[in-house]
Formats: C-alpha cells, sequence, structure tokens
C-alpha cells in the first residue's frame, strides 16, 4: 500500500528549510508530503500570524510543487493541536491497515516523550525524522525512549509500508540553519530576511505587516 505522510508543525512562517525537508522526505520515501498547519499549538506560544494566514503561506509555498501539498484538516477543526487526536481523525478516515508515516525534525523526536499520548502514537503512525548527517540520534534519546523505540528503526521506505503503524526511519539530509523564530526577530529588527523565503511568502509577509513588531493582519488572503 502507498505511504501517507504528514509534515506537521507552525509553520510560522514556512521558509526554505522547511521545504528543503520536505522535498528530501518526498523524494526518499516516494510519497506526497501533506504539510500540515496546527491550529493551535500546544507545546508553544500562540503564533505569530493566524492560522489561515499560516496556511495560505503555504499554499503560495508549494504552489506548482510537485509532490507537496498542504493539509488543513488542524486548521479547520480550529481545537488545540494534538497530533494523537490529529492521528485518530487521519485512522478513521484511511482505516487501520493503511500505512502512515509523520515527518519531524530531531529536536521534535527527542521531546516525544512530553506529548500528549506519545507510546499510542506509535500505534497510529511510522516516524520519519530529519536528522543533520554526523549526529548518533539513538545515543541521543532519553532513556525512556531509547527503551521505547529499540528494535523499531529500520532502513528503508519499503519497510514503512509493509506494515500500517510503529516503526522509525532516519532521513539523512543535510538540515538547513534557517528557523521561523530566526526569521520573524530579523522582520522586527530590520534584518535582512526575504532570502529565507520563497518570494511569495515575502511579498504577503510584506502585504500584511506581518512579525513586524505590530497587530498581524486578521485577513486571511
Amino acid at each position: 500500500m502507498d505511504l501517507t505522510v504528514f509534515y506537521g508543525g507552525t509553520f510560522d512562517p514556512v521558509h526554505n528549510g522547511h521545504l528543503a525537508v520536505a522535498r528530501s522526505a518526498g523524494d526518499a520515501l516516494g510519497a506526497t508530503i501533506r504539510l500540515m498547519p496546527a491550529a493551535d499549538p500546544p507545546h508553544r506560544a500562540a503564533p505569530g500570524a493566524s492560522a489561515l494566514q499560516r496556511a495560505r503561506m503555504l499554499d503560495l509555498a508549494v504552489a506548482g510543487e510537485r509532490g507537496l501539498e498542504v493539509d488543513r484538516r488542524e486548521v479547520s477543526r480550529g481545537a488545540r493541536s494534538y497530533t494523537v487526536d490529529t492521528l485518530r481523525e487521519v485512522r478513521e478516515h484511511l482505516g487501520p491497515q493503511a500505512p502512515v508515516a509523520l515527518l519531524l525534525g530531531a529536536d521534535s523526536l527527542l521531546g516525544l516523550a512530553s506529548w500528549k499520548e506519545w507510546q499510542t502514537l506509535f500505534t497510529l503512525t511510522h516516524f520519519v525524522v530529519a536528522e543533520r548527517i554526523g549526529n548518533n540520534l539513538q545515543a541521543r534519546l532519553p532513556p525512556e525512549l531509547q527503551a521505547f523505540t529499540k528494535g523499531r528503526w529500520v532502513a528503508t521506505a519499503g519497510e514503512l509500508c509493509a506494515s500500517p503503524a510503529g516503526r522509525l526511519l532516519r532521513l539523512r539530509q543535510p538540515l538547513q540553519p534557517e528557523s521561523a523564530s530566526d526569521i520573524r526577530a530579523r522582520i522586527a529588527s530590520g534584518r535582512p530576511w526575504r532570502h529565507l523565503v520563497p518570494p511569495a511568502v515575502a511579498e504577503y509577509i510584506d502585504r500584511h505587516h506581518l512579525y513586524a513588531g505590530r497587530a498581524p493582519s486578521s485577513a486571511p488572503l
């Protein structure tokens, strides 16, 4: 069966580093990557742009990109964006046997034990982990995660397709230095930032005066 891959995040704003990870994952997995903006992320402060604005920036960023699309299920739901709830919804739609994967960065995996019902996640999805080359990710995992993930790591995308959930795969792609927090800080302080995001996203940020130390525009388009 084909692998369904979700790439969740705040995307506040989406930047070139996000897109590089998504493209690399799509190539490695032979799958469409569904970028899924969070409506109300429980692990961080309120976003600098509204959920609709962040989703619209994603639309602009992936326009014309084969293999990348935006999934609005968390934005449409509007409730707190707990991953376990989203994946249960996905399972209701795709069924229990469809292979599903969640793409996330190594730092997110390191903190996975703080997520709501984190052990249940392994019954709902595989994990594809983007890490920096040279990092010994397994050795850096907290003891609880090391014990729980032992024997779950696989080497190929095909092994993810062989079961619905519960495995982990490293995405060996050099992560780029961009970060959304740095971009927001650059905009607020007047430092160069446009080279870090797709041109259409930069134009949208300018047009709606996002992250510039004033109240964000409420217009979604």
